[in-house]
């Protein structure tokens, strides 16, 4: 006789058809700059606070990636011998950073934001911060931010322009992921979306209107492609999730017809 745990074996079996897996998030051993600072009162303190909430803690990546120095031995740390570098000077700050972020760094010298450095002109940090890091996106194209410098006009022109396009990235790059989790191969979309994202990155510094509307329209048009290859995907995706779902439904209802069936015999 069929017994009840086993349908609810089957039960539970076909539910693994409507829900792929979840990724499970990696902590970060800390290093002894956070060790040590973390237990100190402000302002020695802050940084650590700050930086708990920042992209660059999401990231893994701590103090010795900027700072230099030696994140495993609390009595040298902060040693030259161990590349220390501290602070940079605020007209130094672009070149720090950029070693990084090569790419963004060529972006904003040859902006107009760049071309003020030294001058008075806005660092990285003035926008994106020094500890608290955040994430690039067009939530940093605000009047609050720019109007300490200049009006608000072309940045709102600007960010208009890309907010569809910073949209369209992050649905893709979002069913990519979950596309990784489940065992699907997205490296090559993987590639052609990092592509697209560094392409789209490029004008977050220009100030160009009608370059970033032309450009934020050819970046769409690539988006579309990646877009409709996703659809294939989840399309044959959710046929096999649905003859799964029959197959094992049908399994269901067989063992319960014998189930009723055994019953009436006894």
């Amino acid at each position: 006789m069929i017994r009840t745990n086993t349908l609810a074996i089957l039960l539970l079996a076909s539910l693994a058809f409507l829900k792929p897996a979840q990724a499970v998030p990696v902590e970060q051993p800390e290093t002894v700059c956070i060790q040590c600072h973390g237990t100190l009162p402000d302002p020695l303190g802050t940084p650590v606070k700050l930086w708990r909430s920042s992209i660059h803690a999401e990231n893994g990546i701590s103090c010795n990636s900027c700072h230099g120095g030696d994140p495993k031995d609390a009595a040298n740390a902060m040693t030259p011998q161990r590349g220390f570098l501290g602070a940079p000077k605020e007209k130094d700050i672009p070149a720090f950073c950029g070693r990084c972020h090569p790419g963004v760094y060529k972006d904003y010298l040859s902006s107009a934001h760049g071309r003020a450095l030294g001058a008075g002109g806005p660092t990285c940090v003035t926008c994106h911060g020094n500890h608290q890091v955040v994430k690039a996106s067009l939530a940093l194209i605000n009047e609050k931010s720019c109007t300490r410098c200049h009006s608000f006009e072309r940045a709102k022109a600007i960010r208009d322009a890309m907010q569809q396009t910073e949209g369209y990235i992050d649905n893709i790059s979002s069913r990519i992921a979950d596309f990784q989790v489940s065992g699907v191969d997205t490296e090559k979309m993987g590639r052609s979306l990092f592509a697209v994202r560094n392409r789209f990155h490029t004008l977050f510094h220009d100030v160009d209107v009608a370059r970033v509307k032309g450009e934020s329209a050819a970046i769409n048009n690539e988006l579309g492609k990646l877009d409709a290859a996703l659809k294939e995907i989840e399309r044959s995706h959710e046929k096999r999730r649905l003859a799964g779902g029959i197959a094992v439904g049908f399994m269901v209802l067989l063992a319960i017809l014998f189930h009723l069936m055994k019953k009436s015999y006894d």
